[in-house]
């Protein structure tokens, strides 16, 4: 296969990766997204992900020529070299390993029919912090979560939440397009308990909790939790109890804490 060069900034492509990794409104308008480093494309690949342009370095494409075939196979031939110059351009991280790609937004919604008796899941309430959000996902994805409703939250195909996912957006069940309200109607029908974490200590302790057969955690905003609204739609309060002078933790500290009770 023979690969284009590119070597201009002012290329289209280039010009729509940009747009697509600083733009939110133009990923939701286009419906895609980008990826940076070599893990997270070759995961996208090995999800099976059709990816609609990929771009390297020639020391990146000497580096993962193993991997070419399946590269090549995801993004339909759409491989194309880039120069350094161009990759120090497009890249958002001090060690992008020389590869970007570009993908459409993923077909991860849960619908009511994928809501079966036992199942876990998380609501993330009013989440604003790309990072916290990136790693609930990846914790999520660790303990075996059937599934996450981002209600309110920023942008989970912001560059950074993507990579703090550290390949799991590709393999967690998400849905995105949801209320507060609305995505606790669609659990409360399907007959799971929802878990409002809160900093209350006359809340349940963590520790005592026992978590029914079809269970959500909710995890609200970092710097203001979950409105007293929010906790009244929820089934439960729970909190977990802090030694000493603390007073609460990251949110997605405290979430790996929840997730991994309610799921052990």
């Amino acid at each position: 296969m023979e690969f284009k060069f590119i070597t201009s900034r002012d290329n289209p492509l280039i010009k729509e990766y940009i747009k697509l990794r600083d733009n939110k409104k133009y990923r939701t308008s286009e419906q895609k997204f980008v990826l940076e480093g070599a893990r997270l494309t070759l995961d996208a690949a090995k999800s099976g992900v059709p990816l609609q342009g990929i771009f390297m370095t020639d020391e990146a494409l000497e580096k993962y020529f193993d991997d070419i075939e399946l590269l090549k196979e995801s993004s339909n031939e759409r491989i194309y070299l880039i120069s350094d110059k161009v990759a120090g351009m497009i890249e958002d991280t001090k060690n992008s390993q020389g590869i970007f790609s570009v993908a459409p937004v993923l077909d991860k919604n849960l619908g009511v029919s994928k809501i079966k008796t036992g199942s876990r899941f998380a609501v993330l309430d009013n989440l604003q912090d790309p990072g916290n959000v990136g790693t609930i996902l990846r914790v999520a994805d660790a303990v075996g979560l059937d599934g996450v409703f981002l209600c309110n939250c920023c942008d989970v195909y912001n560059p950074k939440t993507i990579r703090s996912t550290m390949g799991s957006i590709f393999r967690v069940p998400f849905r995105d397009d949801l209320s507060f309200p609305e995505a606790v109607e669609i659990l409360h029908d399907c007959g799971v308990v929802l878990y409002a974490t809160v900093v209350d200590k006359d809340a349940e302790s963590i520790r005592e909790t026992v978590f029914c057969g079809s269970s959500c955690a909710v995890i609200g905003n970092e710097g203001n939790g979950l409105s007293e609204e929010d906790v009244a739609l929820c089934n439960k309060r729970i909190t977990i109890k802090m030694n000493g002078s603390i007073e609460s933790l990251n949110a997605a500290t405290a979430a790996g804490i929840v997730l991994w009770e309610m799921t052990k």
